[in-house]
């Protein structure tokens, strides 16, 4: 078991942002991680967190498992049982307890893609993703620095995390360039045009098809996609940038894992977990907002009114229901078809809670709500098949889920919508419907 010491430092955050702290680590700290969120009135949203180092982690690619630990060791095997590989993997690791700290200092960051699906469910896909776009299809890190921003108190806690035989402290190069006031920044440019997988009326030939399966009743409700991309050159961070100023949204990341990024402004959590109760949190019903007070007003009693939106989000908050009823107790509907109000569109959405059944982990109630119902449809399992056999092109990364896991069962994780990957200097990106 590895032990991990950490070691923090406080420090005022009045003048500077977890923008610019990425910006000066990323050349000195390859393959950091900066997750922010928009919604800072929100004293539990707000932090952002700069994460640089890692130091152990576990990977999957195909069915090859791949775990490193600080102390150099490294294990590569056929995963037979991915939910109990990550249970062990987690299990080498103690934490420092620090009950002054309220919010992250450790833990695992990272992600898993929609294919990751297949470890989880008695399920197989066909539709194969290009050559040059594969990814793993889940890998999480432990990370040796860990800047937490608190946006509420304008103040940065700086953390270091350390094992055995390794120098404890040594915070003062960290903090020496987060406070510099000088950084490195390039430019992008878009090489070419815009390309899909599908026009736009082959992917209205998709819809069709598909809704014969709901008149058929094989679904009820399914949530087809297409996929885009565009070359470029130069620094694609500046892709993220425009992107959280356009699209402002609870969740957003950029995570470099050098050969490939993944970045992106989502408003939907896949799952929270924390002190033992799961949420989820339904967005189905959709209106344009369109930048008049009065008029959005008006727009959001419309779509409470509109009977296709209300019927597609009360199966899906019945969906959350059965998903959370297999590992929890005292499942509830906490708020019901809330309208809220994001950048460009108002949404409804929904909270359903539920509280663990004893002895379950928090990565086994995960696995078994995944992925989100508001990314494939109902039932899941048979809406999971069309969309393999009809899309043709696999998802990849779109649908999955991108955030942070506990040692302790903490789990927070957004879908990966709005979201872009890039690799080989092509950014790839995709939109659904439902």
């Amino acid at each position: 078991m590895f032990k991990i010491n950490t070691t923090y430092k406080k420090m005022l955050a009045d003048t500077t942002t977890p923008v610019s702290i990425y910006l000066r680590l990323r050349d000195v700290y390859p393959n950091s991680i900066l997750l922010e969120s928009s919604d800072y009135h929100s004293r539990e949203n707000s932090m952002s967190f700069v994460c640089a180092e890692p130091v152990a982690g576990i990977v999957l690619k195909g069915s090859r498992l791949e775990t490193y630990f600080p102390d150099g060791t490294v294990t590569i095997k056929e995963s037979k049982n991915l939910i109990d590989e990550i249970a062990d993997f987690k299990d080498q690791f103690k934490e420092t307890e620090l009950p002054e700290i309220k919010f992250i200092s450790s833990g695992l960051f990272g992600y898993f893609t929609w294919n990751a699906v297949q470890h989880f469910e008695d399920i197989k896909f066909i539709s194969e993703t290009p050559e040059g776009e594969e990814i793993p299809e889940m890998q999480y890190h432990l990370y040796r620095y860990i800047i937490a921003i608190d946006h509420f108190k304008n103040e940065i806690t700086l953390f270091k995390n350390t094992f055995e035989g390794e120098e404890e402290g040594g915070l003062e190069k960290m903090e020496y360039l987060i406070q510099n006031k000088n950084y490195p920044e390039y430019k992008f440019q878009l090489r070419g045009e815009e390309s899909s997988n599908l026009t736009d009326q082959g992917f209205m030939d998709l819809v069709e098809k598909l809704q014969k399966h709901i008149y058929r009743g094989d679904v009820f409700q399914i949530v087809p996609s297409r996929a885009f991309k565009q070359a470029f050159s130069g620094d694609e961070f500046n892709v993220y940038r425009c992107l959280r100023s356009i699209n402002p949204s609870p969740y957003l990341f950029y995570f470099d894992y050098g050969n490939f990024k993944l970045f992106g402004s989502s408003p939907e959590a896949q799952i929270t977990i924390k002190n033992n109760t799961a949420n989820i949190f339904p967005i189905a019903g959709t209106f344009k907002r369109s930048g008049n007070d009065i008029e959005d007003a008006e727009q959001a009693k419309k779509l409470e009114q509109d009977p296709k939106e209300s019927a597609e989000h009360v199966m899906l908050v019945d969906l959350a229901r059965n998903d959370l009823s297999r590992h929890c107790n005292r499942v509830e509907v906490k708020s019901f078809k809330e309208v809220q109000y994001y950048s460009h569109l108002i949404h409804l959405v929904s909270k359903v809670s539920g509280h663990l059944q004893e002895d379950v982990s928090a990565f086994k109630v995960v696995a078994d709500t995944y992925p989100a119902g508001t990314l494939s449809g109902a039932p899941k399992y048979k809406a999971m098949q069309l969309i393999d056999e009809n899309e043709k092109l696999g998802r990849n990364f779109y649908a999955g889920a991108i955030g942070f896991m506990g040692f302790n069962e903490d789990f927070n994780h957004a879908i990966m919508i709005r979201t872009f990957m890039s690799k080989n200097n092509e950014l790839h990106y995709r939109a659904g419907a439902g």
